[in-house]
């Protein structure tokens, strides 16, 4: 499975709870715990901008405030957001990982892969972390050719 920027969270969430994803790879990936999400991402975000028929369809969904009305702040001693965040259950994963992250991502810090990436490491799982200096969210050209290689070479070793 592959997955960039919040698919990557998907990604890293399917491969926790289904054994049937062998190999995962994650570009820009929001893949940290719920309070590295909304300290090191979320909070640091410009929202978008939503036209009026966007905003009555918004007006009837829950809120991020909502849900911290009814559960609390996210942090990792909070065992709501514990419990529905996958970092919490990674040695359920059901196989290795390959994370890539541009360093001049101003949508998703990298540094949310680089924690990803030693708490995997930590438990003795197959990762492997890249980072392309300079690169975007989207890892543009030229790191874009050499993250594509990367990931069919990580897919080929993993699935073929």
């Amino acid at each position: 499975m592959w997955g960039h920027s919040l698919g990557g969270h998907l990604t890293l969430r399917a491969m926790v709870i289904s054994k049937d994803i062998r190999a995962g790879v994650i570009w820009g990936g929001v893949v940290g715990t719920y309070q590295e999400i909304f300290n090191e991402w979320w909070s640091k975000r410009v929202g978008p901008t939503f036209t009026p028929s966007q905003r009555e369809r918004q007006a009837n969904r829950p809120t991020r405030q909502s849900f911290i009305e009814k559960f609390g702040e996210p942090a990792d001693s909070n065992e709501f957001w514990k419990s529905i965040s996958p970092n919490f259950y990674l040695e359920s994963i059901s196989g290795p990982v390959q994370l890539h992250h541009g360093t001049s991502d101003e949508t998703v810090p990298y540094v949310l892969s680089e924690k990803l990436y030693n708490r995997l490491k930590a438990i003795d799982k197959e990762v492997e972390y890249y980072t392309y200096e300079g690169a975007d969210h989207n890892i543009s050209s030229p790191a874009f050719e050499l993250a594509i290689e990367r990931s069919i070479e990580f897919f080929d070793k993993y699935l073929k």
